[in-house]
């Protein structure tokens, strides 16, 4: 880590149940100075785990649980497996596109699939000016890239993009389609990564005891980061 980062404010969340693993608790570190919001140094924060959510920068510093790995996908490495080069052709009609703002009815399918699938979690029920918080930023630039099937929205991958990487950083998604959108939806943003010739694809992060988030060790080549370092 740089001593700029070495020398970061940081702040500690009390301890609330973990968002995906009940029986434990979670709380987070948030960086507290200003400054560390812009496009260079976040991305300097992303190879060291951080994370953000609207204008917060963050990452787990849980008491007895080590569970979160950040993951990224070296994109020059990138090999597509047999089943993610399945659902390409499967979803061979349809197309991505990268805009600045959201489509006008996006929060319809926002809804529908928070909805369908998180009913249990803490963005249900589904509220527009929360979630626009949620994803919005000054100092990013964070593109919203829209997967079409002919001409209806059936996806959008929200994208932050910077000089060398781009962070996935959400995805939502019709949850009536038959595809494995949320790969697809990865698929479609190392495609881009790839035109802009960028390094990395930050991911999130990864829990093993997680079911939902084990689609993304199926990309290759992923690296962990693990007591900070990076492996794979």
């Amino acid at each position: 880590m740089s001593s700029d980062l070495q020398q970061i404010r940081i702040g500690l969340t009390d301890n609330h149940a973990c968002s995906y693993l009940p029986h434990l608790q979670e709380r987070v570190a948030v960086t507290l100075d200003e400054h560390m919001h812009t496009s260079d140094n976040y991305e300097v924060l992303l190879a060291n785990g951080f994370r953000r959510s609207g204008a917060t920068i963050y990452k787990p510093h849980c008491d007895n649980c080590s569970a979160c790995h950040a993951i990224r996908l070296s994109i020059p490495e990138v090999k597509f497996s047999k089943s993610q080069r399945r659902i390409l052709n499967k979803a061979k009609a349809f197309r991505w596109q990268l805009k600045d703002v959201m489509d006008d009815n996006w929060f319809d399918l926002y809804s529908r699939y928070i909805t369908a699938r998180h009913r249990s979690g803490t963005m249900y029920p589904p509220k527009k000016e929360e979630f626009l918080q949620f994803s919005k930023n000054e100092w990013l630039a964070t593109k919203f890239m829209h997967i079409y099937d002919d001409s209806q929205l059936v996806g959008i991958a929200i994208t932050d993009v910077m000089s060398h990487c781009t962070s996935a950083f959400y995805t939502f998604f019709d949850p009536d389609i038959d595809i494995s959108m949320g790969t697809l939806g990865v698929l479609f943003q190392i495609q881009h990564a790839q035109k802009e010739q960028k390094q990395w694809l930050y991911l999130g992060y990864q829990i093993d005891e997680c079911p939902a988030m084990n689609y993304k060790v199926r990309f290759q080549r992923h690296q962990r980061l693990v007591n900070q370092r990076w492996q794979g």
